[in-house]
């Protein structure tokens, strides 16, 4: 069996795989001035890009968990989660309210997704 891991950092690895499964690591926005729009389409493209990187893409998603630091902005974030998705593949989901490493992120997802 082996442990694939892609972008290993000091702390944490953004991208692994495992028997036919890619898991990322939490994903946030790199540029954190926008709302919560904004930085949800630069952490869903960020997704689609690691996704691509291990061999699969939001077609195969599994699972998905949305942090909001303010649970106000859902339906905002899923304004732009809908028009991303693929509505013939949804996964399981979860979102919830939190605090996140830094002020200024608004949104942080994480998803698992089959190879």
């Amino acid at each position: 069996m082996t442990i694939n891991r892609i972008e290993n950092g000091t702390r944490f690895c953004r991208v692994l795989t495992h028997n036919g499964t890619v898991y990322l690591a939490g994903m946030t926005a790199d540029d954190t001035s926008g709302d919560v729009v904004q930085q949800t389409r630069d952490t869903l493209a960020k997704i689609d890009h690691f996704l691509g990187l291990a061999g699969s893409d939001r077609s195969k998603l599994l699972s998905a968990t949305i942090w909001l630091r303010d649970i106000a902005d859902f339906d905002r974030m899923n304004g732009v989660w809908d028009d991303w998705i693929d509505h013939s593949a949804m996964p399981v989901r979860a979102t919830v309210e939190g605090r996140l490493a830094g002020e200024a992120y608004r949104v942080e997802i994480m998803v698992i997704a089959a190879l």
